[in-house]
């Protein structure tokens, strides 16, 4: 899946979720509370992280590691969305930004 079909799909998958929140609650999820969702995730995923290292196994922990790290994304491709980031533009140009910074043999950090 090309990176523009990601975040249309991440897009209308946002959008339902708001129409549901707006049917729940009269309004949907704002930015803020697009990003505590996010923070949860995060914290899923670490739980799963230390499931990979021993510390919480589970049976289905592969497949939920795949599901939490996809949701980490769809938050994040959510959020970029929200607050009009080109993610595909910036993520190219940090990753040029951070080559160079890795090939520059005075670099420290």
């Amino acid at each position: 899946m090309e990176f523009q079909e990601m975040q249309a799909k991440a897009r209308a998958v946002r959008d339902a979720y708001a129409a549901r929140e707006k049917a729940q609650y009269g309004r949907s999820w704002n930015h803020e509370e697009l990003m505590l969702g996010f923070l949860g995730d995060v914290g899923d995923l670490a739980k799963l992280v230390q499931g990979k290292a021993g510390v919480r196994p589970r049976a289905d922990l592969d497949a939920a590691l795949a599901h939490e790290l996809s949701d980490c994304l769809w938050s994040v491709l959510s959020l970029a969305d929200a607050y009009g980031v080109d993610l595909e533009a910036a993520f190219g140009r940090t990753m040029d930004e951070l080559a160079a910074h890795l090939a520059d043999p005075e670099s420290t950090a």
